[in-house]
């Protein structure tokens, strides 16, 4: 099915999608055509006049006052881009690059950037031909926009640069080539159309936001795993306590653990023994799931507002060209900044529960570490201190970088986002906390095992099949490293656990 871009109805789903390569086509629609040749008409007169208008006929940045002769135009739209083209770092992800040049296709579509639909068709025709140019990940300071890596990509536009065609990094001109492409021959603005944005960061955003909510998902259903494996009580998860504050990720994350552990013989097993309450790890899930679920909530409105707005500059409204700021990327920065925060903490209360299985002066009702004969077997006992190692690193990487202006550009971008780090930071975050969340998934299943013959619900019996349809009953020590890296891989898919379906009975594990 093909994917009209009219610049107003892009989604974070249309993005995934597009990033997977799921999506048959991509193309502008007709209005949106309409649009974009409305605006390139006052361009075209504007370029023709005498009047200064900024990255049309005039350098740009610091250098805006520097007039350029008429019959230089075209080259100033082609050395802008030569010259923003210096990043530096590991190549961005192929699916990134692929998000990012569907965003930016989307926000030319929009109509107020004054460039030919051309120049938006030939992104949609990288995307279609399966081009991706090859983008630095360093160098961007989230305002004018992520003008480096942008810049790369508008490279291949042109037929230079590098790009990956059918498995192979090329020229990026010989890459069109194969790809039966020609190079564009920039005009007045549309070079500075290309790079002025934020659709690095936002590309990176909308891909780790949807991994983040998957994740979050999962994390629920791991730590209702974890809870019936240390015997704990579900009475804090009773409706009442969360209405009494009704957050709207709490009362969510509440109900979804009720439903999770309604059922469970381990939980009748003890249900009129003595204790009283459980930990914070434990207790307080959903106030900390739940804000986690909050985070995601508002980074998700606010990235999908981006997606369809037109951040570069200036900009065309009707006969007027008007110089602004949409490029800037602090909305962006703030969200990616604080959603770091927020998977940090869903990392961090994953290990404290982890290390409440394993640890024998925390729980006295499993074996010490897990293991089968503790002392001749360590068990999980480095599973846990690997979790503590990825936790001790997300707090480092959490630290924002929004706050952290440089001056650029001779002092005239002299406050800056520096949405990109945070963008690539969280990217990181996102991966860590995957990581310390299949652990405890591999850790609350081996300790709901050694809880046998008592089961757990049966959703929750359900989601420790799918973990030991990819890592084995522990029997005795093993490099549990390919059992950590066969689960991520099943958290990364979406969804991991279905919890709202009667399991097949085939995948129940006894």
């Amino acid at each position: 099915m093909a994917l009209e871009l009219d610049g107003n109805r892009l989604t974070i789903e249309d993005v995934c999608a597009v990033a997977e390569a799921r999506t048959a086509e991509v193309r502008l629609a007709a209005g949106a055509v309409e649009s974009m040749r409305r605006s390139r008409a006052l361009i075209d007169r504007l370029a023709a006049g005498d009047a200064p208008i900024y990255a049309v006929n005039t350098g740009v940045g610091l250098l805006a006052n520097v007039r350029i002769p008429r019959e230089d135009l075209d080259q100033l739209q082609r050395n802008v881009i030569r010259s923003h083209s210096a990043g530096v770092g590991d190549p961005l992800a192929r699916g990134v690059v692929r998000a990012m040049m569907l965003i930016r296709a989307n926000v030319l579509a929009k109509g107020f950037s004054g460039i030919r639909p051309l120049v938006a068709e030939h992104l949609c025709d990288l995307l279609n031909r399966d081009v991706t140019p090859v983008v630095p990940s360093q160098g961007s300071v989230g305002a004018s926009g992520d003008l480096a890596p942008l810049a790369h990509m508008a490279l291949v536009l042109i037929g230079e640069g590098e790009a990956e065609f059918e498995g192979a990094a090329l020229p990026g001109g010989e890459a069109l080539r194969r790809a039966g492409l020609e190079p564009i021959d920039l005009h007045p603005k549309e070079g500075i159309s290309l790079i002025n944005g934020t659709q690095a960061m936002l590309a990176i955003g909308c891909l780790e936001l949807a991994a983040s909510e998957s994740l979050t998902e999962s994390a629920d259903v791991i730590c209702a795993l974890t809870l019936d494996a240390l015997r704990g009580t579900p009475r804090a998860f009773d409706e009442r306590i969360h209405a009494a504050r009704p957050h709207p990720g709490q009362l969510e994350s509440a109900a979804r653990l009720r439903g999770l552990l309604e059922g469970s013989e381990i939980r009748q097993s003890h249900i009129s023994c003595s204790r009283v309450q459980d930990a914070y790890s434990l207790r307080c899930v959903p106030q900390v799931h739940g804000a986690v679920r909050d985070a995601l909530a508002e980074a998700r409105r606010v990235f999908s507002i981006e997606l369809n707005s037109a951040t570069d500059n200036p900009l065309v409204f009707g006969d007027e060209i008007l110089s602004g700021g949409n490029f800037h990327g602090e909305p962006l920065a703030f969200q990616l900044d604080f959603l770091s925060v927020a998977l940090s903490a869903l990392a961090g209360i994953s290990e404290r529960r982890i290390d409440r299985l394993v640890n024998p002066a925390l729980n006295e009702e499993l074996p010490a570490f897990l293991a089968g004969h503790p002392g001749l077997e360590s068990g999980l006992m480095m599973a846990q201190v690997t979790a503590a190692s990825l936790v001790a690193e997300n707090r480092v990487l959490a630290h924002p970088a929004s706050t952290g202006s440089i001056t650029t550009s001779g002092n005239k971008e002299d406050f800056v986002s520096m949405g990109m780090t945070s963008a690539t930071k969280f990217q990181r975050i996102v991966r860590n906390t995957r990581a310390v969340l299949a652990i405890e998934a591999l850790t609350a299943a081996r300790g709901l095992d050694l809880l046998a013959p008592l089961k757990t619900s049966r959703p929750l019996e359900e989601a420790r099949a799918r973990i030991r349809s990819v890592s084995p009953p522990i029997e005795g020590d093993r490099p549990f490293y390919r059992d950590i890296a066969a689960i991520e891989q099943l958290l990364e898919s979406r969804p991991f656990f279905s919890v709202d379906r009667e399991p097949p009975s085939a995948l129940i594990y006894p």
